[in-house]
């Protein structure tokens, strides 16, 4: 199942500079995870956000569930998930 997200992040005032930076450190590291195995199938930044569109293909809607809840940014994230199908026009 291929799906595309859209992420964007949001810090609550509170967090230190610092704090940010860790988070920075750990999602990098669980999405180069990700994008090894697979299931991320691929990463884009939204020009002038802070935000991203990815493409998971995963097997279920519960894995994704499982997987975007494990990003470390989570608690700070809004999600939009829109389920992908092939184009009839596609070549590929």
């Amino acid at each position: 199942m291929i799906f595309l997200a859209r992420m964007d992040v949001t810090f609550p005032a509170h967090l230190t500079a610092a704090q940010i930076a860790d988070f920075q450190v750990e999602e990098k590291e669980y999405s180069g995870s990700l994008q090894r195995s697979g299931k991320m199938a691929g990463i884009w930044r939204i020009v002038g956000e802070y935000a991203n569109h990815s493409i998971f293909d995963v097997e279920s809607n519960d894995e994704l569930h499982q997987i975007l809840s494990g990003f470390p940014m989570y608690p700070y994230m809004k999600i939009k998930v829109t389920p992908l199908a092939k184009h009839p026009n596609s070549i590929s």
